[in-house]
């Protein structure tokens, strides 16, 4: 029997997936990249925001017409989609054979079992699991990176946010657990950890009575083989000055902040829910850059939640013009049932959030542009992924600077020879607006 998988959504979903993947091998059943070859097609979905659910019941869509051109037998919902509408999705799904919650993955194998039987199941609710060291997991990420899940659910609950009603309240993996991850992941190959939750800087402060992100970070630089330690996802309200000088000090560590902030005006912030104010994050962002020379700072910022007025959406882009924040994604407001927002008053509309959307982005380009300008002369190590489709000579990767697949790239010329996971020092020669070009200097071991 085979089974084929499309996962959706954040990397913290593809850990999930990964697991998934490691059972059903684990239960005698093959894994196949060719959804027309699989017995049992399974989507692993997002339903975050709007455009998530919609790609998500789409992709479940198209993976039903293997039903009829194909080998499928069985097509499984899982993840957030299925977690949050259970009953009601497969009631309004015929192509669903089953659906299953976030809260249920390891009962994929009953899942599969049910829908060969010809019944149609929701597994869902809420679990305590957390996937561990010991559980089985195929890795899906090129064998030089991965990612690594240290917490899940949350406990912030942001007003616009669907997470805690679909992941649950928030939960840390045990530090040695991680630790005994990251070794073995090393011992396969793994140069590059990127480290995830929902708030990866709460780590620890359910288990152990406060956070020890920091403490977890030193631990894992000792580990041999591993090259780069990257956190993800970093909540402001409980980045540390312990967690920023280790990561000023480690040189295992990458200079990279990812710092999601939402907003920067105090009124929207409190309506958000945020713990956070402009003068806390001001302070805050102060303090990464005094202390952690080189620093690469991302973030993102929310447009058109209800009752933004013209004042606060001005207050919101002069601190992007102020902030000069390396990286910067930018969302319109997505009005989420039964989150505290879903029924606020002063509502805004489309029109006025794509036309903020498309402001901020268009400043955020002009920023981005002129950092990676600032870089043309200067030597960064580069972790290569592959080489350029169209010119064999050019190899592709990425830096310090650059977290997988939610940044851009550099694209290194005249080199021949690198292979995807090699490290190579390069000379930036032209910035661009999202990626960098430069030319070898010399190979790392």
């Amino acid at each position: 029997m085979k089974a084929g998988f499309v996962s959706l959504g954040c990397a913290k979903n593809l850990v999930d997936t990964e697991v998934m993947l490691g059972i059903l091998q684990k239960n005698g059943i093959e894994l196949t990249n060719e959804p027309s070859e699989a017995d049992v097609l399974i989507v692993n979905t997002c339903a975050f925001i709007e455009s998530a659910k919609e790609e998500s019941i789409t992709t479940v869509l198209n993976m039903a017409d293997y039903k009829n051109s194909g080998c499928c037998r069985s097509l499984i919902v899982a993840g957030c989609l299925g977690q949050r509408y259970g009953q009601q999705l497969l009631d309004e799904m015929p192509e669903a054979d089953a659906i299953i919650g976030t809260g249920a993955w390891q009962r994929i194998m009953e899942a599969v079992d049910e829908t060969l039987k010809g019944n149609r199941v929701v597994i869902s609710g809420e679990s305590e699991i957390i996937y561990d060291a010991r559980m089985p997991r195929i890795m899906t990420t090129p064998g030089y990176t991965a990612y690594v899940k240290i917490a899940e659910g949350c406990d912030n609950n942001c007003a616009f946010c669907a997470i805690p009603m679909i992941r649950g309240h928030y939960r840390s993996r045990k530090f040695e657990d991680v630790v005994e991850e990251v070794k073995r992941l090393a011992s396969e190959g793994v140069k590059e950890i990127n480290l995830i939750a929902q708030d990866t800087t709460n780590y620890g402060r359910d288990l152990y009575g406060k956070p020890r992100l920091a403490e977890l970070l030193k631990e894992l630089c000792r580990i041999d083989g591993i090259k780069w330690i990257r956190t993800l996802y970093s909540y402001p309200r409980f980045f540390t000055d312990e967690l920023i000088d280790v990561i000023a000090s480690e040189p295992k560590i990458a200079k990279y902040v990812d710092l999601p902030l939402q907003h920067a005006h105090d009124a929207i912030l409190r309506r958000m829910h945020r713990a956070d104010t402009r003068e806390s994050i001001e302070k805050l962002l102060e303090k990464i850059r005094e202390r952690i020379p080189g620093v690469t700072v991302r973030s993102t910022f929310i447009v058109g939640f209800p009752g933004e007025t013209d004042a606060h959406y001005q207050a919101l882009r002069e601190f992007l013009l102020k902030q000069r924040f390396d990286k910067v994604g930018i969302f319109t407001y997505s009005k989420e049932e039964d989150t505290p927002a879903y029924s606020m008053d002063g509502q805004v509309s489309e029109d006025v959030m794509q036309e903020r959307y498309h402001e901020l982005m268009s400043i955020q380009s002009k920023i981005s542009e002129e950092t990676n300008q600032a870089l043309e002369g200067k030597e960064l190590d580069i972790l290569v992924e592959g080489r350029d489709e169209e010119q064999q000579t050019i190899a592709v990767g990425r830096s310090y600077r650059e977290a997988p697949e939610v940044d851009g790239q550099v694209y290194i010329e005249g080199d021949t020879d690198s292979k995807p996971g090699d490290i190579v020092r390069v000379r930036v020669t032209q910035g661009f607006t999202y990626d960098v070009v430069g030319e070898p200097v010399e190979k790392k071991k």
